[in-house]
């Protein structure tokens, strides 16, 4: 079967869409089937195959609420003249999928579509857009969800959508099946004794990491701790380059750039104060608390593999997530997580029985805001029921061989793919 994928970024960028994609994209060639990506051009990408994969690039960017340029009519006409059996765009938001909006009724192949989350559903920028929406769903054959509770299915059956499947995420049995590296912890100037604590993700703001270093920052317990943050950091743009980088597609935008801009002047002329960064609170840490250090990295994936089988928990504060991988990543090194509310989490506790909730407040948006205080807490309570850590191990690292590897989960998504007998959930 000839399948197309279509998303916005691919290999060799990092994130989860792509891993998502490589995961089953990848397993699919493995099965005899030819497997293309259509997605953005990007400057590091020397090759247009990778493991086995078609890569079509595009000058393309935007969305529809915000605008698109480039490549468009260039995709459209991709779409619609080659030959595909299947097609499956990943995320709405984002222009491989707005873009094909005009041309859905000219796709000839079988047309499947993962919503992912639907960030946008209540933000006033998008209300356009959403109106919109339950239109263009009925024009795919069927719809993949993450989640069984969650605001994107909920939108889908509102409006009379019943070709849906729930696909839960996972983890590679590839990835996490290797030894622990002895020498790991050493390496890094751990103590084997040492408590250790894992955080994951690029360290935009989104992600938590400040939050879950003013938790660690406060947390009380008699065992010696190190926490690792991993992630890499996007680049700081001055006000120039911020101009640049700047798409100004909408009033809003542009309103939003302003705010932004004025914030910045206003701190640096100290009329506002600067809050407290991230990098502030680790160099607080390292100095002053003797039982405690933080190690900042941006491994390759590798490396943070090793990261997931040497810890001891993981903590995820994140504020805005749908179905976060790295809680199945934790599940399967057999590290118990303690995570936020955030996206399906909650579900992805009962699911796999690897971890445990932290409340924290969430808004219309489902933005999530965690109380460091409370986040210590629920953390020095974990580190001092060493039983309760020991359960969520096993459980966590039995219900993924069970049920979450990719391995598995490939399965289901080849038989809504190749309109297979489903099972709804």
């Amino acid at each position: 079967m000839k399948v197309l994928f279509c998303c916005e970024f691919y290999y060799p960028h990092v994130g989860g869409v792509q891993k998502v994609i490589q995961e089953i994209g990848e397993r699919l060639v493995t099965k005899g089937h030819e497997v293309t990506v259509a997605t953005s051009i990007s400057s590091r990408r020397t090759s247009q195959t990778h493991n086995g994969v078609n890569i079509f690039s595009f000058n393309v960017s935007g969305n529809y609420a915000r605008g698109m340029k480039g490549e468009i009519r260039k995709y459209q006409q991709f779409l619609t003249t080659k030959s595909f059996d299947v097609m499956l765009v990943k995320a709405a938001q984002q222009w491989t999928f707005d873009a094909m909006w005009d041309v859905l009724p000219l796709i000839k192949a079988r047309k499947v579509h993962i919503p992912c989350g639907y960030p946008g559903l209540h933000n006033e920028e998008y209300n356009k857009y959403y109106q919109q929406m339950p239109e263009i769903l009925k024009q795919f054959d069927h719809l993949i969800y993450y989640a069984s509770e969650y605001q994107d299915i909920a939108f889908a059956h509102k409006h009379g959508i019943r070709n849906t499947t729930v696909i839960p995420n996972g983890a590679s049995k590839t990835e996490f099946s290797i030894k622990r590296d002895p020498e790991f912890r050493s390496q890094l100037g751990i103590g084997e004794e040492n408590f250790v604590l894992l955080t994951v993700g690029s360290i935009t703001g989104a992600k938590g990491h400040k939050e879950v270093l003013q938790a660690y920052e406060q947390l009380e317990t008699d065992t010696a701790s190190t926490l690792i943050l991993n992630g890499n950091q996007p680049p700081k743009y001055s006000y120039p380059g911020f101009w640049k980088k700047l798409n100004i597609q909408s009033k809003i935008s542009v309103r939003s750039a302003m705010k932004w801009l004025m914030f910045e002047i206003l701190r640096s002329l100290k009329v506002i104060p600067r809050p407290t960064s991230w990098k502030n609170i680790v160099e607080n840490i390292n100095t002053k608390c003797p039982d405690k250090s933080v190690i900042v990295t941006d491994f390759q994936r590798e490396k943070v593999i090793q990261c997931f089988l040497n810890s001891d928990l993981f903590v995820f504060a994140s504020h805005t997530e749908y179905s976060p991988l790295v809680l199945f990543e934790a599940a399967a090194a057999g590290l118990p997580f303690l995570s936020v509310p955030v996206g399906n989490a909650e579900e992805i506790v009962r699911w796999t029985e690897g971890g445990k909730i932290c409340q924290a407040e969430k808004d219309k948006n489902s933005f999530v805001n965690v109380d460091p205080t409370i986040l210590s807490q629920e953390i020095s309570k974990l580190i001092s029921d060493p039983a309760k850590l020991q359960e969520m191990e096993l459980k966590g690292r039995k219900n993924w061989e069970k049920n979450y590897s990719w391995e598995k989960i490939v399965l289901k998504y080849e038989k809504v793919l190749f309109n297979q007998q489903i099972n709804k959930k």
